[in-house]
């Protein structure tokens, strides 16, 4: 006989009752048992194809939807990377929706929910009609995954039948979506931290092994195995620029079983027919998926290959050609990861364009590379034309006539995009010191680990990955004149080091023990405002002072609007000779637009406006899109620091609105203005703007 069941235990539920009790449970709970159970797949899935395997049966129970889907956004192919889940099938399917036309695009944007009931209806979703009859969906409904302080994604449901009620999903959805935003919040955080910090290490040691050979043939192999271990993928080739960029021809490959015999290793190729053109032109990484590379191969690759990546391989203002990356898996490249692969494919240009230039030498090092940087440099000085005849610009040539025959150092300060560098170089060629080399740095371009071995160098051993001895920029400089530019970006620990320089013209390579004594004229410049950087404690009061022996101001391009008309016509006629073209005429109209404009982003801002217009010019009148000029912001009165402050302010505002917080990338808010992201950044950051009121 069993003993009685005592009076503190619970009986097990038998499977009927556990049916019984799902089948008559009450709405309310129902939903938060799915809530809850929702929790677990989020904070363990690594991809959105898991997140969506994971939730999609507990959105099913919350709405009995027949397809669901997740979208991401995809900033350089502005798109949503949607993947779409069959309740009957139990099927993924992934794929890119355009920027117009779709629904998840439309959530995205406006942040705001869309519902359909019958898609055979709705007239604003024409171009989604045919992808959503092949999933077999009538009606739909879609909403962000977004919370006050991120914008994850977009959630879907779909029905086979028309005209359901999606309304009465809207609210338990809604729940749902903040619950995932504000966990995937939590995890991005730090995944995100992480991330950046393995992504510099790897950036550091990747500079490191790049310089670490001279020899090209040493070098590509390099190239091959550093981004395999960075991004996976089946095949790769380095293609390079030559016969003035108008060819591009094959230097090596990774598997050479993927090319066909149309394109073998060393074959050249038209600029114009080559693949990965789009990515040169734009100076962008650009990603491809199989559709859109079955377009554009003309047989050079293996059908096999589904997806595609192209880095551009930029060095200074030369594109030497571009690292092609392809794979056998659709879309297996990540559009997020676009920034990180053009910054390592600098790196690589730097490596490529300096073992290049290297090629045919005998000489020793440190002689060959200062014949390299005075060859660059002397390129500058020749390109390096000063446009303009107003009162202004010629106050700031005036002083620098005066202190180019002299070797004070010159302190040059201005807003970003306003030639700094160019009346730098002016000084070098009108002083004595002309015939040697001309040196530039930009300080705030280097991270901050590699910055000290770029100034100063280093020796063998110095440390990991210091395989051979590095001669800085400070050497090279010895007998010419040394550019510092973004002189505030430099870290407080390295400026007792370069006021010594300055003081005493020596210093040692780092690891070294033996001083060596340099005769250079500094240069520096910066768009901050390094006395109130001073006052901060950002900046050195002594090395400011010691910068500070021959300020140099220039003005912004709206206090010398007198140049605008030059300063267009000489743009205009360098940038049609490059691209081929012939522009004889510029309206009136349009030189009237552009002076009445304020240029936040100054001459560089101008610069890149006229090559947007001469690119769409077709015959030779030159067409503007005079729609982005800001007209009514630009006519009213100037009269007061607050008032450019305030104008400032909301330009980069609107821009951001427009962008809707994009800040990378050639349609974000830094290629719109015409600044560095960095400077952007900075900009924000000293105007009190915050990027997250534009991700809302």
């Amino acid at each position: 006989m069993q003993g009685n069941v005592g009076a503190g235990a619970r009986r097990p539920r038998t499977e009927d009752e556990v049916e019984y009790i799902q089948n008559h449970e009450d709405p309310e709970r129902s939903r938060a048992r799915a809530l809850f159970s929702i929790a677990d797949p989020v904070t363990s899935s690594e991809t959105v194809a898991n997140l969506l395997t994971g939730i999609a049966p507990l959105v099913h129970e919350l709405t009995n939807c027949d397809v669901m889907n997740l979208g991401v956004y995809d900033g350089p192919q502005d798109s949503i990377a949607a993947h779409f889940w069959d309740r009957e099938t139990q099927a993924l399917e992934q794929v890119h929706l355009p920027a117009d036309g779709f629904p998840c695009n439309l959530v995205w944007h406006t942040q705001e929910p869309v519902t359909i009931p019958d898609l055979e209806r709705d007239a604003r979703f024409a171009l989604a009609l045919p992808r959503f009859r092949a999933l077999g969906i009538r009606s739909y409904a879609a909403l962000p995954i977004s919370n006050a302080r991120i914008r994850c994604g977009v959630l879907g449901v779909g029905y086979r039948a028309a005209d359901v009620d999606t309304h009465r999903y809207l609210e338990p959805l809604k729940r749902l979506a903040l619950f995932i935003s504000i966990m995937l919040e939590n995890r991005t955080i730090t995944l995100d931290r992480q991330l950046q910090e393995n992504r510099l290490k790897r950036l550091i040691a990747v500079t490191h092994e790049l310089n670490s050979t001279s020899d090209f043939d040493q070098l590509v192999p390099l190239i091959f195995a550093t981004m395999r271990a960075m991004v996976s993928h089946d095949f790769a080739r380095l293609s390079l620029l030559e016969g003035a960029g108008r060819t591009l021809r094959i230097r090596e490959v990774g598997y050479s079983d993927f090319l066909t015999e149309q394109a073998q290793e060393d074959e050249a190729i038209p600029l114009e027919s080559a693949l990965c053109a789009e990515a040169i032109a734009s100076r962008h990484t650009v990603f491809c998926n199989s559709d859109r590379l079955r377009e554009m191969d003309r047989g050079f690759l293996d059908s096999r290959l589904r997806s595609a990546c192209w880095v551009p391989l930029i060095a200074g203002r030369r594109v030497l050609g571009a690292l092609e990356m392809y794979d056998l898996r659709e879309d297996a490249f990540l559009g997020e990861d676009g920034e990180y692969l053009q910054q390592v494919g600098s790196q690589m240009a730097a490596a490529i364009h300096h073992v290049l230039a290297r090629q045919g030498s005998s000489k020793d090092r440190a002689g060959h590379e200062r014949r390299y940087q005075e060859s660059g440099t002397r390129t500058e000085v020749r390109e390096a034309d000063i446009v303009g005849n107003s009162p202004a610009l010629k106050r700031v040539l005036d002083y620098a006539a005066i202190v180019a025959h002299t070797d004070a150092t010159v302190l040059i300060t201005g807003e970003t995009g306003t030639g700094k560098e160019r009346i730098a170089h002016a000084i070098h060629a009108m002083s004595s010191r002309r015939g040697r080399s001309f040196i530039k740095l930009n300080c705030a371009a280097i991270p901050t680990g590699l910055l000290e071995s770029e100034l100063f160098g280093h020796e063998k051993g110095a440390f990991t990955g210091a395989i051979s001895q590095k001669v800085g920029r400070l050497e090279l400089a010895d007998l010419g004149t040394l550019l510092l530019d973004e002189v505030g970006e430099i870290p407080l620990e390295l400026q007792p080091k370069l006021l010594r320089v300055l003081q005493d013209q020596e210093f040692e390579r780092l690891g070294g023990t033996r001083t060596i004594r340099v005769n250079v004229r500094l240069i520096a410049a910066s768009n901050r405002d390094l006395l109130k950087a001073v006052e901060n404690k950002e900046f050195r009061s002594d090395l400011f002072y010691r910068l500070h022996v021959f300020p140099v101001h220039l003005p912004p391009l709206r206090e010398r609007r007198e140049d605008i008309p030059l300063l267009v016509r000489y743009f205009v006629e360098r940038c049609a000779a490059r691209l081929e073209k012939r522009i004889d005429l510029i309206p009136d109209t349009i030189i009237q637009a552009m002076m009445n404009y304020s240029w936040p982003g100054n001459i560089r801002e101008l610069e890149n406006f006229i090559e947007r217009s001469v690119i769409l010019s077709e015959g030779e009148r030159l067409c503007a899109p005079l729609a982005e000029l800001r007209l009514d912001a630009a006519q009213r009165p100037m009269d007061s620091e607050g008032t450019l402050r305030d104008r400032e302010r909301k330009h980069i505002t609107e821009t951001l609105r427009q962008t809707q917080g994009v800040l990378s990338g050639p349609s974000g808010a830094a290629a719109r203005l015409g600044l560095k992201r960095t400077t952007l950044q900075y900009k924000m950051e000293k105007l009190g703007i915050s990027r997250r009121e534009f991700l809302d």
